[in-house]
């Protein structure tokens, strides 16, 4: 009894191990990814395109992250996450310093594009490591900290942006060459620490609780067949359908809050650490709806989903009728839509292994973050359009307080 209490202490210590390992990789992965709102004015006063036209910089980024999704979230199923997430974190590095020496515009739309590819190696590979070493009771708690490892990068790459353009006046070139290099750290400790399941340290494999039947098991499944499950999944698609709306919200809020405060000029930056709350709140927020679909919705994961969106809808619509130097109101509605916007992300990526299985959880996740990509990828020149014909940013607004309501009606479908 007692060797197995000690081998039950053995594997808990692991499993959070891991678990922080893969947090501390993805913690830096956005320094690579979400600097690009920081660098929208200095683009936009040096190669003078409009912002409809940058937008489509930031959709050639999120759809080729969306499309290596669909490919690597399968790649990660077939040969495990510790090899993928490195190499993915090292090309992110390389095209953010391309892009940084980038002398016509086009140059940035192809090497960002390029970096949505390499960053795609980071998520899906991370999600199915996770679900390898974490059953379904506590699939919830683990994502949530998982996504909280991603919101916390947000909140770094948004303070190291501010203080590199608001304190040290860095011109945006630098803003892809110096906070990106923490990825490098990120993924040398990751490769050091992690190992993608039980089974290579000696532990016995987790049993997959999920509803997934005995023939839908098959380990030897060909990545056709696991695609095949996946797409014929009619309440998965669901799913996916709502994230990517829920996605177009986010990375609305992530790209266009910072040219939102920062204005034309840095000169007419008004309040600009306000938008350091989004960030906050979208890493508490993994936190918080986490816990709450395991515990309060016993890992029902619909129902905290539609709730929180459908009061970030109500929370974003505020925020457009804020003034945008009202440093209080603009402070708490910030971080209210950053909690509830993000927050529910650490219950739609449960679904994954949930509905259809640990074994085919990489390749559903894959297809989950195509889906988020390919919406929010055609949101973003959208949104820059919206703001060219109205001449107002806030105008993000109207369009992620929409696209809330819309994910939220669509996840109502979906059922365990």
């Amino acid at each position: 009894m007692n060797d197995l209490n000690i081998q039950a202490s053995d594997f808990r210590r692991t499993q959070w191990k891991m678990l922080f390992a893969v947090m501390f990789c993805y913690l830096f992965f956005y320094t690579g990814r979400q600097n690009f709102g920081w660098a929208i004015q200095g683009i936009e006063g040096e190669f003078g395109v409009t912002k409809q036209y940058i937008g489509w910089a930031g959709a050639a980024m999120l759809w080729a992250y969306g499309i290596g999704q669909f490919i690597n979230g399968n790649l990660a199923d077939k040969y495990g996450a510790r090899r993928m997430m490195v190499i993915g974190g090292v090309l992110s590095v390389i095209m953010n310093w391309a892009t940084s020496f980038a002398t016509a515009y086009w140059m940035i739309v192809l090497f960002w594009a390029l970096n949505g590819f390499s960053q795609s190696l980071g998520w899906a590979p991370g999600s199915r490591l996770v679900s390898n070493w974490w059953g379904g009771r506590e699939r919830g708690k683990a994502f949530g900290f998982y996504l909280f490892a991603a919101g916390s990068s947000s909140i770094l790459i948004y303070l190291l942006s501010i203080i590199m353009l608001d304190i040290y006046d860095f011109n945006w070139r630098w803003l892809f060459r110096l906070p990106v290099l923490l990825l490098l750290l990120g993924c040398a400790v990751f490769y050091y620490v992690v190992r993608n399941k039980p089974e290579d340290l000696g532990f016995e494999p987790l049993e997959d609780e999920t509803q997934v039947t005995v023939k839908d098991k098959r380990k030897d499944e060909t990545s056709l067949q696991r695609y095949g499950k996946v797409l014929k999944n009619k309440k998965f698609m669901l799913a996916c359908i709502s994230i990517g709306f829920q996605n177009t919200a986010r990375y609305g809020l992530l790209v266009w809050v910072p040219l939102y405060y920062l204005g034309t000029e840095i000169e007419e930056s008004s309040n600009l650490w306000i938008a350091l709350a989004l960030p906050i709140g979208m890493a508490l927020g993994t936190i918080f709806f986490g816990q709450l679909s395991d515990r309060v919705f016993k890992s029902n994961r619909s129902k905290p989903i539609a709730l929180s969106l459908g009061l970030a809808g109500l929370v974003i619509l505020m925020i457009y009728f804020v003034p945008r130097d009202h440093l209080l109101g603009g402070l708490l509605l910030m971080f209210l839509a950053g909690f509830l916007v993000y927050g529910p992300q650490s219950c739609y990526w449960p679904l994954s292994p949930d509905l259809l299985g640990v074994n085919r959880s990489g390749t559903g996740v894959g297809v989950m973050n195509t889906f988020a990509y390919a919406f929010a990828g055609a949101g973003e020149p959208f949104i820059g359009f919206m703001a060219d014909i109205t001449g107002q940013e806030n105008i993000v607004f109207a369009v992620t307080s929409t696209m809330c309501f819309m994910g939220a009606f669509i996840i109502l479908f979906v059922r365990r």
